[in-house]
């Protein structure tokens, strides 16, 4: 069976991919890190659907506790792989650079970007070696497009995102497997919900913040069957703000 794995799971963006990608029929592996109780509200929506969901707890940012989530898994589960991976993990840690404390760089280029390794790393070799290939979406950010003030560690990680995305398809291409990241712009989520939305909303064509479910439908797409000559790609879904 092929399984969905979604870090950073339990809320926002991740929620909503998860519901979406239930909903396709695919099993879902909803990561969290520290708040199981929105994880276990993701799991029991899912399942209150006649869907199929299960909890997987670890820090994308540790690689340690990566590793020993991931590899148990796949001991409880030796005829099964996660063939969708959709690195979503990710905080924000605003501030002037002049002004941000390292831990806030470190942590941001940590979660992103190391997360997206340590995760990815582990469980490329089980999609490669199928016939079916996988599906890896890297959630990045219009940050990582064009930069923002007062995000220089979050758009720095994004944009790299950006170039490991392009890097990997190339390298996996020959195994069936796909790689290509959403650039939201704004959001209507919790990682947004402290910032100027009506202001904010004047910068964009469309004058409106975009939902979570607009986002979880193009990375449900992305995981799709019709999706399977895309790949290397960076789709952004921003309402028209570049």
């Amino acid at each position: 069976m092929k399984y969905a794995l979604v870090t950073g799971g339990s809320r926002g963006l991740g929620r909503a991919i998860c519901c979406k990608l239930a909903k396709m029929g695919i099993p879902v592996l909803i990561n969290y890190q520290s708040n199981q109780q929105a994880a276990e509200e993701v799991r029991d929506a899912i399942q209150s659907e006649g869907g199929s969901a299960a909890l997987i707890q670890f820090n994308v940012a540790n690689k340690d506790e990566v590793m020993a989530a991931l590899n148990q898994w796949e001991q409880e589960h030796p005829d099964d792989y996660i063939a969708y991976l959709v690195n979503n993990a990710g905080i924000r840690r605003d501030n002037v650079m002049f002004m941000m404390p390292e831990e806030d760089w470190n942590a941001v280029i940590d979660t992103s970007l190391n997360g997206f390794f340590y995760v990815t790393r582990q469980l490329l070799p089980k999609m490669m070696m199928r016939k079916h290939g996988g599906r890896i979406i890297n959630m990045t950010s219009l940050s990582g497009l064009k930069g923002m003030a007062g995000q220089t560690n979050y758009c720095a990680a994004k944009a790299a995102l950006i170039g490991a995305t392009r890097a990997l398809a190339q390298e996996a291409a020959v195994r069936n497997v796909t790689v290509n990241a959403v650039a939201p712009g704004f959001i209507e989520t919790d990682m947004t919900k402290d910032l100027p939305q009506e202001e904010l909303k004047q910068l964009v064509p469309m004058k409106r913040f975009g939902k979570p479910e607009e986002v979880a439908s193009l990375v449900a797409f992305l995981c799709s069957d019709e999706a399977s000559y895309i790949t290397g790609e960076v789709i952004s879904i921003n309402g028209g703000l570049y």
